[in-house]
């Protein structure tokens, strides 16, 4: 195999690799071993037929895609790890030469790991993020659990107003006829939840259990059913029962139920002990956002396309992951978000530049400063991930392997080059 390597425009890179005429003829033989039982030559049992027979009746390309893959897989790992390139893309691949007893030759468009110019990345000034809790923050807080602790009273002597949680039956049509999804039987709606479609909950407002109403609405244009998408729309509903939210009285016998505490008083001293701790968390994770954000914005690079589309594709299977996890395939959820596969993708690219951005950057403090993380910190972060998943630790080691530990290395540096910028930065 021969090599050769030309730098583009953008962090690109074009390698031109060449494979000998009898590497590409072996390719050929191993297709045609794969897929001789589907070739029917007449006189010969299928998958008896001799290569030469196959090329004469079908044609010498007819195994050329399946060798062209078979050669690509083979060579392609290592001329990328000749060009001695940081490649952050999947190749684009142009078949140059392609014919029986020449070389094979072929091009692979890549992307490479750009270079990072940092600017201004210790002592960065951002504006401090706010860690006090207030009176006001107690009080929801206490209203939440207040309502938490709430109980469902029916309601008989008054019609519908907003905030009560009303059980109807309803049944939807379009120009007059019903539609697939549109009815329903004893379902409870909270008026004001917007859980509805357009204005529908106010127009049940002032009407009495038993009322049977008509209800007009007007789907929006984005519509996830394209065939009701922008249509007007008629429900027949019918007032089945009106409940309301009683909450209970916010004093020491509440606190008595709902906590350790035998007072009000203490009680809300404990809520905003709680709240405290809970907002400096927020706060410190706002601050390290802020001044990594700062960092990054005052270095530069070129980052190329096929770069942020890679990174792009791993949020997408990270993401179809997650919801296979939750028993719900991604094409499933595509096609509920009324989104394609492009779509999403388009919408994740500005995310996936932030992400690779911030990565480069930290990776170049981690250079520029020389952070290389201690053998503690590496045996801490092993031991809690096989906390984590249960194992032992030396089986993480083996299932992580030499690349795998190398990435952890990497990620910790990148981590600690994160605090060391924080801890340089000013908090105004």
């Amino acid at each position: 195999m021969s090599l050769q390597v030309e730098n583009l425009e953008k962090n690109m890179a074009k390698l031109t690799i060449e494979v000998p005429a009898e590497q590409f003829s072996a390719a050929i033989k191993t297709a045609f071993d794969r897929n001789k039982n589907r070739f029917n030559i007449p006189g010969f049992r299928r998958g008896k037929a001799p290569l030469q027979m196959v090329e004469k009746m079908y044609g010498v390309e007819v195994l050329y895609e399946d060798a062209a893959n078979i050669v690509l897989d083979a060579s392609y790992p290592d001329a990328a790890e000749e060009s001695g390139l940081e490649i952050v893309s999947r190749p684009d691949v142009d078949i140059v030469q392609i014919e029986k007893g020449k070389p094979f030759i072929y091009t692979a468009t890549v992307a490479v790991k750009p270079e990072v110019t940092l600017g201004e990345y210790k002592g960065v000034e951002v504006e401090k993020a706010d860690a006090e809790v207030t009176d006001a923050d107690v009080d929801a807080e206490l209203k939440r659990v207040q309502d938490q602790n709430s109980r469902l009273v029916t309601v008989e002597d008054r019609p519908v107003a907003d905030g009560d949680q009303t059980v109807i039956d309803f049944e939807g049509f379009v120009d007059g006829e019903a539609f697939e999804g549109g009815k329903g039987e004893d379902y409870p709606l909270t008026i004001g939840s917007h859980s509805f479609i357009d204005n529908f909950e106010e127009q049940l407002i002032g009407k009495n259990i038993g009322d049977e109403c008509e209800v007009n609405v007007t789907f929006p244009e984005n519509y996830q059913a394209k065939e009701l998408a922008g249509k007007p729309a008629l429900f027949k509903v019918k007032i089945k029962e009106i409940k309301v939210k009683e909450l209970p009285e916010l004093d020491d016998e509440f606190a008595g139920e709902v906590s350790e505490f035998e007072t009000l008083e203490d009680y809300r001293k404990d809520v905003r002990a709680k709240l405290s701790e809970t907002k400096g968390r927020q706060a410190a994770t706002e601050n390290e956002n802020r001044v990594v954000a700062k960092v990054v914005g005052n270095a530069s690079m070129e980052i190329p396309e096929p770069m942020i589309e890679t990174e792009a594709r791993s949020m997408i299977n990270d993401y179809a992951y997650r919801m296979q996890s939750q028993g719900l395939a991604f094409d499933q959820y595509l096609k509920y978000s009324g989104m394609t596969a492009e779509q999403f993708m388009e919408q994740l690219k500005p995310q996936a530049e932030q992400r690779i951005r911030t990565r480069l950057v930290m990776e170049a403090v981690v250079k520029a400063e020389n952070i290389e993380p201690d053998d503690e910190a590496v045996e801490r972060e092993i031991n809690a991930m096989a906390a984590n998943y249960k194992m032992e630790a030396d089986q993480v080691k083996t299932q992580l392997g030499e690349n795998g530990l190398k990435q952890l290395k990497e990620d910790l540096a990148v981590q600690e080059a994160i605090d060391f910028v924080v801890a340089e930065a000013k908090l105004v």
